[in-house]
């Protein structure tokens, strides 16, 4: 495995360390603020009529802004979707967020990939150790696995996309399986977003307090593709191996 220099390392290093510039100055000018409650208690009701005014720009606005905001790591994604409900519906909402969410996430993945991906793969079959075993684990069932991990909530998003990165993950599964495994989640989500507009106009300020009382049974959803989806899925695995341990030779 070739050696690359250190003016070769700081091009592939390059676009990471431009990610992290962005994610520093975004929260040193305080737009993190946008990023909140406030801006669906201040723009929500705004925003909605743009949309049903100008569909398409604003279709296509939200699905950028997403996308931007996945590719740039930046958190708090979870208000935009709540506000893609808002404005769209959310069935709308929801595929808006899916798309913009799985672009950005294959930019993060890309940057992870071509940076250090490639050199950390190289390096894993060149030893031809654990690691490597592991990588093409997951190549025989990428789809799967990373379908497995983005239907779970409480798996971090920005993990998923780095690591995937940094393993090489074929890219047409992690597409594939980034977008479908959104949409459950993202649909709760939009779904409850559909429903501020209503408090708004009503005079109700939304804040967690009034979304855990207002749609508590919607967001136990969530919790239960976090906590409880895992343990189903280990248990389906489980019942697999021990069928096929069974099974006659």
């Amino acid at each position: 495995m070739a050696q690359r220099t250190a003016k070769e390392w700081a091009l592939r290093l390059s676009p990471l360390a431009a990610i992290a510039g962005v994610v520093v100055l975004f929260f040193a000018l305080g737009w993190n603020r946008y990023l909140s409650m406030d801006l669906i208690r201040e723009h929500g009701l705004n925003l909605q009529a743009y949309a049903r005014q100008h569909w398409w720009i604003a279709l296509v606005a939200f699905v950028a802004v997403y996308a931007l905001a996945t590719a740039s790591t930046i958190p708090g994604p979870v208000f935009l979707t709540l506000l893609g409900g808002m404005m769209f519906g959310p069935v709308v909402g929801m595929l808006a967020q899916a798309t913009g969410a799985t672009i950005g996430s294959v930019v993060i993945y890309g940057v992870y990939r071509t940076s250090i991906g490639g050199w950390l793969r190289a390096k894993f079959e060149a030893d031809a150790g654990f690691m490597d075993r592991l990588a093409k684990g997951i190549d025989r069932n990428a789809f799967t696995t990373l379908l497995t991990l983005r239907l779970i909530p409480s798996v971090p998003f920005v993990l998923i996309n780095a690591t995937a990165g940094m393993m090489a993950v074929p890219l047409r599964p992690y597409v594939i399986a980034t977008f479908l495994g959104l949409l459950p989640s993202t649909f709760i989500y939009t779904w409850i977003g559909s429903r501020l507009g209503g408090l708004i106009r009503a005079g109700v300020r939304p804040d967690l307090e009034v979304l855990l009382r207002q749609f508590f049974w919607p967001l136990m959803g969530v919790v239960f593709l976090s906590l409880l989806l895992p343990l189903g899925i280990k248990l389906v695995q489980v019942a697999r191996r021990r069928r096929q341990g069974a099974a006659p030779a």
